[in-house]
């Protein structure tokens, strides 16, 4: 082959490689770039209560829509949320129930917040919404909402209603965003994954878990309770503050330890909701319960709830049944549910030592013991009902120290025992209690006694604790420190003021050393 001809096959070789990379850089670069260019990016809202460039009455943002209604479709159910009048959501479908508040508002917030951030495709077909899991979306949203006027209201002006529809579809794997279409708009856009952690919700995710509630404390007027070591009624007091045991005895109760009960009862949370059927409640336990409690509130209907505990598969599990008129709830809870209620009477009973109110004390009696004179403490109402000025009486007279009296009253009053040694003694000498003990009496403006305390020796094996009498029938231990009775008139008396100096007097001159 001659030279020319060498040059000439090299020359169409080095073309056609050329050609090669010029169709290679085409295909595989340049119509790559191209198709990702056809991704416009946008930067509208999920829910598009607004037209582009609209701006509020002051000329600000406008106002952000307020949903009042919800339809959720995933994971093969459909739930319904309404915004109650307060502000609050509840479920209205599949059941009637309380809404998990941070949910929803995870959903108004991603709904309201959230953008589109590309337009995937504009006109797709059948088969590009197979691809990108729209055919047969994966989750739906149905929102309602009303964008406020100037005064907050619109809620009621079919004018400022909005409703959006959104389609969610699969995930890319490439950056985690999810594929979403809205009804009425053909394109099929890409927003961030989170959207899809914020709207992809099943029932049991949107339903409140603390389903035991709402038992308001003030509101009921007695509680009943049948449980598995414990047995008890609590009624409300006459006076309408306190509570008072009625059954297994008759005591004063503690209302903070009542309140307790409430509020741990409520915070059982669910773990699930199983279909609540009478073949369920039986094969549950809850037609022989472990617990069983009503509690009667002032008005409305009572509130039943049961717990029972039963084992499946070798695993115990524990489950609740909330009843009230015609509404029932069924839920698994913690096995540890089963001994909120379960408590005994001693953790019932009031621990306050002293009953009284400090408003009705007008005449305090303190007794030092080991025979010292008595001190007494009056209370005395100022002009027109004024303030009450304190003045000791006996052993000497003379104005009381006001912030010490009031002190002491205090300390009366919020006294609180460790502990019960013994319940209705037939002898209390032997806790060291008689009426020559340590102690204070209180009495009111009639001058009947309003509570009384004794102090008496020290429990064994409990150094700085003793025995106390007080308002309960029982033997109570006390701390031994709690606060200092005065034991002589000066410990409450006012000091008189230091005697001035005299200003015409000569001052004396220092002694020279």
């Amino acid at each position: 082959m001659k030279q020319t001809q060498k040059n000439l096959v090299t020359l169409l070789a080095l073309t056609a490689v050329a050609a090669g990379l010029g169709l290679y850089a085409w295909f595989g670069v340049k119509e790559p770039e191209e198709r990702e260019a056809e991704r416009k990016e946008v930067s509208e809202k999920l829910f598009a209560a607004h037209e582009a460039g609209e701006q509020g009455t002051d000329g600000g943002a406008p106002p952000a829509p307020v949903f009042t209604r919800l339809t959720v479709k995933a994971h093969g159910g459909t739930t319904e949320l309404t915004r109650e009048k307060d502000g609050t959501w509840k479920v209205t479908a599949p059941v009637s129930t309380g809404a998990e508040q941070s949910a929803v508002e995870s959903i108004t917030s991603t709904l309201a917040s959230s953008k589109f951030t590309a337009t995937v495709e504009e006109s797709p077909t059948d088969a590009d919404l197979e691809k990108y899991g729209l055919k047969t979306p994966a989750f739906t949203v149905v929102a309602q909402a009303y964008v406020p006027d100037a005064n907050g209201g619109g809620a009621e002006d079919p004018a400022r209603q909005r409703t959006v529809t959104l389609y969610g579809g699969i995930e890319n794997p490439f950056d985690g965003s999810v594929y979403v279409r809205r009804e009425g708009d053909p394109k099929v856009y890409a927003a961030p994954g989170s959207v899809r952690w914020s709207l992809d919700k099943d029932a049991f995710a949107l339903r409140s878990k603390d389903f035991l509630g709402p038992l308001e404390e003030p509101s009921l007027t007695s509680i009943e309770v049948r449980a598995k070591a414990n047995a008890y009624l609590l009624v409300r007091d006459t006076g309408g503050t306190g509570w008072r045991l009625e059954k297994p005895v008759k005591e004063r109760a503690d209302a903070v330890k009542v309140a307790d009960l409430l509020s741990a009862l409520k915070e059982q949370r669910a773990m699930s909701f199983p279909e609540d059927s009478p073949e369920s409640r039986k094969k549950l336990g809850l037609e022989a319960p472990v617990v069983d409690a009503r509690f009667i509130p002032a008005t409305g209907e009572p509130v039943r709830v049961r717990l029972s505990q039963v084992t499946e598969d070798g695993v115990t599990k524990a489950y609740a049944l909330r009843e009230q008129g015609a509404k029932a709830l069924l839920g698994e809870v913690p096995e540890h549910a089963l001994a909120v209620l379960d408590v005994g009477v001693p953790e019932l009973k009031d621990k306050r030592v002293l009953a009284f109110r400090r408003e009705d004390v007008r005449r305090m009696v303190f007794h030092p013991g080991g025979g010292a004179e008595p001190i007494t403490v009056v209370g005395v109402s100022g002009a027109d009902g004024g303030a009450v000025t304190w003045e000791v009486e006996a052993p000497k007279r003379g104005k009381a120290q006001h912030f010490k009296v009031a002190a002491l009253l205090g300390s009366l009053e919020a006294f609180k025992a460790s502990g019960f040694a013994a319940a209705a003694p037939k002898s209390w000498t032997k806790y060291g209690l008689s009426d020559a003990s340590r102690g204070a009496a209180l009495y009111g403006a009639d001058g009947k006694e309003l509570a009384r305390l004794w102090l008496g020796d020290e429990v064994k094996d409990k150094p700085g604790t003793v025995y106390a009498r007080g308002s309960s029938p029982d033997v109570l231990e006390v701390s031994a420190t709690w606060g200092e009775l005065p034991t002589k008139p000066e410990d409450v008396l006012e000091l008189p003021p230091a005697p001035a100096a005299d200003a015409g007097s000569p001052a004396t001159a220092a002694p020279t050393p």
